[in-house]
């Protein structure tokens, strides 16, 4: 299974605000040969680390694909860079933001590039909320947990609110 978080606080003068960013970067995935088979609903979080940024709306993706994770990771940037996103600080607003957070049960070794799982996957409520919704059964590779059992076991965490269904 190859899961992709999706996430966006910014409009976007091409798309419209941050949920229509999220399904507009779903379709730049299809157009690009990566079938989203599922999708959470919608998650409006709180910015983390807490600022003033305006809140996020997230969601979490099964998709199919033949990529290895490595292109897939590069096609995730490049869908970042089309959509109008730069790097510039850590934690910043974005228009778009594609994380790769697994890819079957690969586990990264000791300076492999992406490093899989997502290395923060089971500290953001903003990710396993949403993930814990979709595939509840997961298993996270390294520590063994399922998604619900990753939720349970959030601390306590800034705001993660369930959308009605798009």
């Amino acid at each position: 299974m190859i899961l992709i978080a999706l996430g966006s606080n910014l409009p976007s003068p091409r798309f419209g605000g941050p949920e229509a960013n999220c399904g507009a970067a779903l379709e730049a995935l299809k157009a690009a040969g990566v079938t989203p088979s599922r999708v959470s609903r919608w998650y409006r979080s709180a910015p983390v680390p807490a600022s003033d940024q305006p809140w996020f709306i997230n969601g979490v993706a099964v998709v199919d694909t033949v990529l290895p994770p490595d292109r897939l990771l590069a096609l995730l940037h490049g869908i970042e860079r089309d959509f109008g996103r730069t790097r510039r600080a850590l934690n910043e607003a974005r228009v778009i933001d594609l994380d790769l957070l697994a890819h079957g049960a690969r586990v990264s070794g000791p300076g492999e590039v992406p490093v899989l799982p997502h290395p923060r996957l089971a500290e953001r409520a903003f990710v396993v909320r949403p993930l814990a919704e979709l595939v509840p059964a997961w298993r996270h590779p390294v520590t063994g947990l399922n998604a619900l059992e990753m939720a349970d076991r959030l601390p306590g965490s800034p705001a993660v609110e369930p959308l009605e269904r798009f």
